[in-house]
């Protein structure tokens, strides 16, 4: 028969584990491996500004009709102002434009085939470690792909390390680069550390590919853009996938953007014309009911102030949380040991627990997460943080 000879494709770990945590009768179980943000009542709830704005389209919305290949243009237009600022100088001069895309995941899909197709022979270089999917996506598209390090052993940042190795990329190669909130170390860079990429990048001749996952989850909307605006503006020519699943909570919407930044506008509008046509292949059109959700948001003053008050607060849940972890394992003398989860920045973290200490958190303790150590924060529900450290403690200890 024709499917004879196909095998099976093992589950993702993470889904897997899912399934476990689902199956764990314990109350007092903990899902820290699923990305995704979740309240104290363990619910990933739904914005009020984006019911409010889904409000609105029920009563305004008049067709449902194709929005063709670059996706809803008042999202492309105000995604680009919130990415780059608003007052930048790339959109006045029309030297930067958005693609919509299904999600952060279709905008580096996206990337990946437009980099196999129109810049042939170019390696992309990720960071050791990454989000998984994106050694995937890239290969998938038959690109090679390297990795510079980013933690060392001792599961701190390792910037020399970063620095040296992209200082021997080959010319014109692809780096793909997490503007903030790292996934899945949560280690970020400083703004000295970005100086020197950008040093290199521009010496190197490098593109930047960089992934904008998080806009808003690691020191603020407009902080979190300082490296994206700071290498938009400084080269020629920079990719930026930016995605509106976490800070927007539009996860299953899928709504995202690819955005291109050239060196004028003739050249943009040939970048964005392979763009359409490649999209065009991938998915025709993107889905525009969440991109019509961010538009109304940030096109309207008052809602956006609401959506960026909303944002504000996730954030803010995130960084007590890390803090509140780090003194909950204080009484257990470990915070010293676990402090740099309280410096990370976004929903995740390299705990620098074991594959064996997360095995234990999970049969003795009903704590969940990925055999690497990287827990999700935004999991954590604050009123159990004690229960946690406990856990963490007794593992930790043995």
């Amino acid at each position: 028969m024709h499917f004879d000879a196909i095998g099976r494709v093992p589950g993702d770990p993470i889904l897997g584990l899912m399934e476990l945590y689902a199956q764990d009768p314990n109350p007092n179980k903990f899902d820290l491996g699923v990305g995704v943000y979740k309240d104290d009542q363990g619910l990933t709830p739904i914005p009020y500004s984006v019911k409010l704005a889904e409000q609105r389209l029920v009563e305004q919305q008049t067709t449902k009709t194709y929005i063709g290949g670059h996706g809803n243009a008042a999202f492309g237009t105000l995604i680009s102002e919130l990415v780059l600022g608003a007052g930048s100088p790339l959109l006045s001069e029309r030297r930067a434009g958005a693609t919509q895309t299904p999600g952060g995941t279709g905008a580096l899909r996206l990337s990946a085939d437009f980099i196999a197709h129109s810049l042939p022979g170019r390696g992309v270089w990720l960071s050791n470690p990454t989000w998984p999917i994106h050694e995937t996506i890239f290969a998938k598209a038959g690109l090679k792909v390297s990795h510079y390090p980013y933690v060392g052993s001792e599961n701190r940042l390792d910037v020399a390390a970063m620095l040296a190795t992209l200082s021997t990329v080959p010319k014109g190669d692809v780096v793909l680069l997490h503007a903030c909130c790292h996934n899945p170390t949560g280690f970020d860079l400083s703004q000295d550390d970005w100086r020197q990429v950008l040093k290199i990048v521009q010496e190197r001749e490098l593109l930047p590919l960089i992934d904008f996952a998080y806009q808003g989850f690691g020191d603020g909307l407009e902080q979190d853009a300082w490296a994206v605006r700071l290498l938009a503006a400084e080269l020629p020519e920079v990719l930026i996938t930016s995605s509106c699943s976490k800070n927007f909570g539009l996860y299953s919407d899928r709504v995202g953007a690819l955005i291109v930044c050239a060196a004028n506008a003739e050249k943009l509008t040939d970048v964005r014309s392979q763009l359409a046509f490649i999209a065009r292949n991938l998915w025709s059109t993107p889905p525009d009911h969440g991109a019509a959700v961010v538009a109304t948001i940030l096109g309207d003053a008052e809602l956006k102030k609401r959506w960026a008050d909303e944002v504000e607060a996730m954030r803010a849940r995130i960084a007590q949380l890390r803090s509140g972890l780090v003194e909950a394992l204080a009484p257990h003398g470990l915070s010293e040991r676990f402090a740099h989860i309280a410096a990370q920045r976004g929903m995740f973290s390299y705990t620098g627990l074991s594959a064996e200490q997360v095995k234990q958190l999970r049969e003795k303790h009903s704590v969940y997460m990925v055999n690497s150590g990287r827990a999700n924060v935004a999991g954590i529900d604050a009123t159990r943080l004690t229960l946690l450290a406990e856990a963490i403690a007794d593992v930790s200890h043995t």
